[in-house]
């Protein structure tokens, strides 16, 4: 069996996708599964079984011998949110609950980490492991999963294959359910389709012109195709950036939307909250040295392409 958390989300439905595609059907899928949105992102699957993520680590501890390999994606993701011990229970905890049991049980394990945890990045975008204990996340949601980066790097007792992954700006089908988290992507081609204007935040940052913030753009298959691969590959371990490694402005995604839909759009700069003025990330670009030194091959899309492949299957 292999198990998916965070299965009904974003990246963990199309992880699934992506292992029926490949011939694996014995999958157990871990979610909450109480937002019907985000329920229809498992539609057409195939899985073993779907358990509440509440139940799951007691059903892991009794039926370990049966889990091939776990892709612990599932997350409390809402970056406004300030409740740092809702993020510590549900993430950094419940994390370390998972890795403890895969320890025990020499299953393989891969984790989702984020780019949020680099902060602004004074110290850059590197996951070389000596340097992450430096990094400055700016936001609960970043607080936790760097502090389980951090906590996972001091065990000793580990799975006998485990990766941490940095996600950066991910993007792609199956992000209706996630409201003002969806990625800029998405986001701007509602705006498009409901009005033909779009919106983004003024710069404060003398270096950056309006429009011009840039962002690691990564298309959601790309990340799932890393992720099946690091399954096979199983050696290795440690933390990775998954990214393109290329920035793109916020003004490249409305280009290359209007290219694909076809419209010219008007841009409204509009106000960036005071709250966030001083967290907010101008840059961000994941360094992938070390994926690359593993043997990955390299081949992520550009952010023209990406954005035509997913155009056609985001709701009009």
């Amino acid at each position: 069996m292999i198990v998916v958390t965070g299965a009904a989300g974003f990246i963990g439905s199309h992880l699934i996708d992506k292992l029926n595609q490949e011939g694996f059907k014995a999958i157990i899928a871990v979610d909450l599964f109480h937002d019907e949105v985000k329920l229809a992102n498992l539609d057409h699957q195939n899985i073993l079984a779907s358990l509440d993520r509440r139940v799951f680590i007691p059903w892991l501890e009794e039926n370990a011998e049966g889990v091939e390999f776990i892709f612990h994606l599932g997350a409390h993701t809402d970056t406004t949110e300030t409740d740092e011990a809702l993020f510590a229970e549900l993430n950094t905890n419940y994390t370390k609950q998972v890795w403890n049991i895969c320890a025990t049980e020499q299953i393989p394990l891969i984790y989702a980490s984020s780019a949020a945890t680099y902060g602004l990045g004074e110290l850059g975008f590197s996951d070389d492991h000596s340097l992450i204990p430096q990094l400055q996340p700016l936001n609960a949601y970043a607080h936790s999963k760097h502090q389980f980066d951090l906590w996972a790097l001091g065990q000793e007792k580990r799975p006998f294959y485990w990766a941490g992954l940095k996600f950066f700006n991910v993007y792609g089908k199956n992000e209706d359910h996630k409201g003002k988290m969806s990625s800029m992507v998405y986001q701007l081609h509602r705006q498009i389709e409901d009005g033909g204007k779009v919106r983004l935040f003024k710069s404060y940052d003398e270096k950056y012109d309006d429009g011009e913030q840039l962002r690691d753009f990564v298309y959601v298959q790309d990340v799932v195709n890393v992720m099946y691969w690091m399954m096979h590959h199983r050696k290795d371990s440690g933390i990775y950036n998954v990214g393109t490694g290329q920035a793109r402005s916020f003004k490249d995604v409305v280009n290359a939307l209007q290219q694909v839909l076809d419209k010219q759009v008007d841009i409204e700069y509009i106000d960036m909250p005071e709250h966030l003025r001083d967290k907010y990330q101008y840059f961000t670009e994941a360094d992938l040295k070390k994926l690359k030194s593993i043997g990955f091959p390299m081949d992520f899309s550009s952010l023209e392409d990406g954005v035509r492949a997913c155009c056609s299957n985001l709701p009009n």
